[in-house]
């Protein structure tokens, strides 16, 4: 019987700490835009006994994702998925960190709901910063949830006029991630 598997974006140390503490025993598919980085995260874990197998993946891009997902599938039924990847607005410029922290992840979410085993997991990092800015009213939370991934990124909400600096990309991004999650019916295979 082959192991369970478990998608991984970002080798950085928040989705290592998560993998490590619960990806003992699976097969770990480690996705991030720096093989280098990604290798080197995916040595330390396989030096402690973890079976980490590093790909190249830019949560930006769909195609990658569907990469990834296709090398996970190679060891079986995709049953975990953690999504650690993203930027930050002292890294990014606006279109960046929409592009990768909110469309990447609405993008992950519809793809991995796709082709998750029936019982499996998944955890996307947030942050509280979706909550320290000004609210949104009902209709933009909700276009937020349901818009369809490729329609997200055309909202009058995430237009440029409307995003003041990369730190409000950034709170934007992270509100529709986890609107998107608490949601699910936009990413779930089973709705």
């Amino acid at each position: 019987m082959g192991k369970d598997v478990m998608i991984v974006t970002g080798a950085g140390q928040i989705s290592m700490a998560i993998a490590r503490r619960v990806g003992f025993g699976k097969k770990i598919i480690l996705g991030d835009k720096s093989m280098a980085n990604c290798q080197s995260i995916a040595k330390i874990m396989n030096d402690a006994g973890y079976d980490v197998e590093p790909v190249e993946m830019d949560l930006s891009s769909r195609k990658s994702i569907l990469a990834m997902l296709a090398k996970g599938q190679e060891y079986g039924e995709i049953k975990y998925m953690v999504n650690g990847a993203g930027v930050s607005p002292s890294q990014a410029p606006v279109e960046t960190i929409l592009k990768v922290d909110l469309y990447g992840t609405a993008v992950l979410l519809e793809e991995v709901g796709r082709v998750i085993a029936k019982g499996g997991a998944g955890v996307t990092i947030s942050s509280q910063s979706g909550w320290r800015m000004p609210q949104l009213t009902p209709e933009q939370d909700r276009q937020l949830a349901t818009a369809p991934t490729e329609e997200l990124l055309k909202l009058d909400i995430l237009q440029t006029d409307n995003i003041h600096d990369t730190l409000h990309a950034y709170q934007m991004a992270k509100r529709c991630n986890e609107k998107r999650v608490m949601y699910g019916g936009t990413w779930r295979k089973d709705k």
